[in-house]
């Protein structure tokens, strides 16, 4: 079957047609395959599928297949956690609706933006498509300038996203003002066991696509992992950024402050870096976006705000300064790269305290190719996991131990295997105190990420808000 046909499958308006065209795509993705005929149905349905699958237009294109120009009232109402999702769906939707023959009206009603200004607009005509965040929409609703109760189709993107920053009880007063033979879209990278009741209260019998991926991480992505130990990061990152010539790099860091400091430190090292991290005022945030999508800068700095849905073109790096606090957003910075089929680079920067991170990662199927930097060169490194790995003999013991063996097994005195067997107790009560202390450490670590995590949370739902 060729591209053409399967696309032809759908049975969409030429202009929806001459959309996709326009937009390069080859053939739909796994998850646009799955859900679109499903949208068109009329069903409700569960989207479950990884980060840089295509969600966007698999709700897109069948929405406006399905919109009546006629119509001049809410039709459709689509929520995203973030301002910057929210700005990439509108640009999406821009796009298809230039080929529609009479324009749909479109507003984007995100934290930050002149309220005032949309109230007027919403005075003199209501949009026919709504999207934005769920705070500002609410607010829109809630002070009577925009009318949802008229929407037939209402789309949550990134539910895990919206779980996780606090913005599902926003919605939830969304949907509750809203028909009850509402046609319901959930998408998201995980259904987490806390958004079941939502979707229970809703959904009666939505359609579930869970789209499996073969690999955890894109097989276009080579995923490196680079030990730290004994190495300033500052230089090692500036290093890897500089070792060759990167269409467009993007670095991550865990919180706002140590985005602020790496990307100081590069721009000092003669880099022009952009900076993208909750604590910038919306409007500024906003013309950083644009001026990156525009490629008007070749580095980005930027905090887990940008790991999730923000579908930056042309990535063909990414740094990870450092392990993210939640693992979930592993997967999600790694898949800002090696993206429509392009070719990319993930490179991970660790210390030896986080190998049981780093196995956290390993079991969810993430494989990583160790690296390290000789000779102003990237080159294949050791196993992390090669001691482990080695066949033994009953138990691993250290170099000192087994000397201590032969030894007294030399001397072949009675009481020999008495003292083998206190030194090796001794030994092994050494080490399990060593353990326990390094996992009193991680634990503590970990507390701490968390924490700091809550505070960002709490920090970026202020900011929407």
């Amino acid at each position: 079957m060729t591209t053409e046909k399967k696309f032809a499958a759908f049975q969409f308006q030429p202009f929806i047609n001459e959309a996709i065209a326009d937009l390069g795509f080859d053939q739909p993705t796994p998850v646009q395959q799955k859900v679109i005929p499903v949208v068109l149905a009329g069903k409700s349905v569960v989207g479950q599928s990884a980060t840089g699958s295509g969600k966007t237009h698999a709700f897109l294109l069948p929405i406006f297949n399905q919109l009546k120009a006629t119509e001049k009232k809410v039709q459709v109402v689509i929520a995203t956690p973030s301002r910057e999702l929210a700005y990439q769906i509108y640009g999406a939707a821009k796009q298809i609706n230039s080929f529609a023959p009479e324009k749909f009206l479109i507003h984007n009603y995100v934290g930050g933006a002149d309220r005032q200004r949309q109230i007027e607009q919403l005075a003199k005509a209501q949009p026919q498509v709504v999207i934005g965040t769920p705070g500002r929409i609410l607010d829109m609703v809630s002070s009577g300038s925009l009318d949802i109760h008229t929407a037939t189709q209402l789309v949550i993107d990134e539910a895990d996203m919206t779980l996780d920053m606090g913005f599902l009880p926003t919605v939830d007063q969304i949907a509750g003002r809203l028909p009850q033979d509402l046609q319901m879209m959930v998408f998201s990278a995980t259904i987490p066991k806390k958004l079941q009741p939502f979707l229970k209260k809703y959904m009666a019998n939505p359609v579930v696509e869970k789209i499996p991926v073969a690999t955890v991480i894109n097989p276009n992505v080579d995923n490196w992992l680079i030990n730290t130990k004994g190495r300033d990061r500052n230089q090692l990152i500036y290093q890897l950024l500089t070792m060759g010539e990167p269409y467009l790099a993007l670095v991550f860091a865990n919180t706002r402050e140590r985005a602020n400091e790496l990307a100081r430190y590069l721009h000092e090292q003669g880099l022009d870096v952009a900076l993208i991290h909750g604590g910038l005022q919306p409007r500024q945030r906003k013309r950083v976006m644009r001026q990156v999508h525009h490629l008007d800068y070749q580095y980005v700095v930027a905090t887990d705000l940008a790991a999730r849905g923000i579908d930056i073109d042309g990535v063909s790096l990414v740094i990870n300064d450092d392990l993210p606090e939640d693992l979930e957003y592993f997967v999600h910075r790694v898949g800002r790269t090696g993206r429509k089929g392009m070719h990319g680079t993930a490179i991970t920067l660790y210390q030896p305290a986080e190998d049981q991170l780093i196995e956290q990662l390993e079991k969810r199927g993430i494989h990583f190719h160790p690296k390290a930097i000789r000779g102003g060169r990237v080159v294949d490194s050791y196993d992390r996991n090669r001691r482990n790995n080695r066949k033994r003999k009953h138990e691993q013991l250290d170099p000192t131990m087994i000397g201590f063996v032969k030894k007294t097994k030399k001397k072949v005195k009675p009481g020999y295997k008495k003292r083998i067997r206190k030194a090796i107790a001794d030994d092994r009560e050494y080490k399990w105190r060593k353990q326990k202390q390094h996992e009193e450490r991680h634990a503590r670590r970990q507390r701490q990420r968390k924490h700091r995590r809550e505070r960002e949370l709490r920090r970026q739902q202020e900011n929407q808000d």
